[in-house]
């Protein structure tokens, strides 16, 4: 672990904020915290952390509002929410709103390190290789995952974290239909209690990023998932 890796702390609780930033400074990690979502979004915005651990329900707004609120400013680092809400349905607007994870309270603090760890594990998986990784392709669509970067001919498309990881499992299998849990597993390494609306949701938000212009790549399949291909008549080999 990057012992130099700075978390934002959002939460109204005086004792749950000091609860998880000791445990955090104690982990290793340089914690600055912010008890409501405009301190939160000042804080988020004068410097580069590497994970936001944000509670829902915040005094002047939500934790829902304010990611999305600094995803628009153009700020994709990734939110752990922390949140009382148990609904399945509440997790999925967590997530789909731009969070990478989501505990429930009362929680255990060392479930929270655990979770942090995970999403840094998979920001930092592409650094981790030994040398660069070559660029994934298909029609004109491009993910370097050693710049971070994806292009659509030559138009870079700005990607949260989560829609760069879904993308690129596209990527590395045009052409086959993935199964809506196979996804689960990839992108987001578990089964949220076996709710796969949040796959829904996600390639909604990607195709809305990435098919500005046809021809249409992200296709559904019909009770099994999604796949990754160019329109039939365009993909079809052309004749004598």
């Amino acid at each position: 672990m990057d012992r130099q890796t700075a978390v934002l702390v959002v939460e109204d609780d005086p004792s749950i904020r000091t609860l998880l930033t000791s445990a955090l400074t104690a982990a290793g990690y340089a914690v600055e915290s912010a008890a409501d979502g405009q301190r939160a979004a000042a804080a988020a915005g004068s410097r580069r952390h590497g994970l936001i651990v944000l509670d829902v329900m915040l005094p002047d707004t939500d934790g829902f509002r304010l990611i999305r609120e600094l995803r628009t400013r153009g700020i994709y680092t990734p939110v752990l929410f922390l949140t009382a809400r148990t609904e399945v349905e509440d997790r999925i607007i967590g997530l789909s709103s731009g969070g990478d994870d989501y505990v429930t309270k009362p929680f255990h603090v060392q479930e929270v390190l655990l979770r942090i760890r995970a999403i840094l594990r998979r920001g930092n998986a592409p650094a981790a290789a030994s040398g660069p990784l070559p660029p994934l392709r298909y029609a004109d669509l491009a993910l370097d995952r050693t710049a971070h970067e994806v292009r659509r001919k030559d138009r870079l498309l700005k990607l949260s974290p989560t829609e760069f990881r879904l993308l690129a499992c596209f990527l590395a299998r045009p052409e086959h239909v993935l199964d809506k849990r196979e996804i689960l597993r990839q992108v987001w390494n578990y089964d949220f209690s076996g709710d796969t609306r949040i796959v829904d949701t996600y390639v909604k938000n990607l195709r809305r990023k990435i098919e500005t212009e046809p021809p249409a790549l992200l296709h559904t399949v019909r009770g099994v998932g999604y796949c990754l291909r160019l329109p039939r008549d365009e993909n079809r080999p052309a004749g004598p």
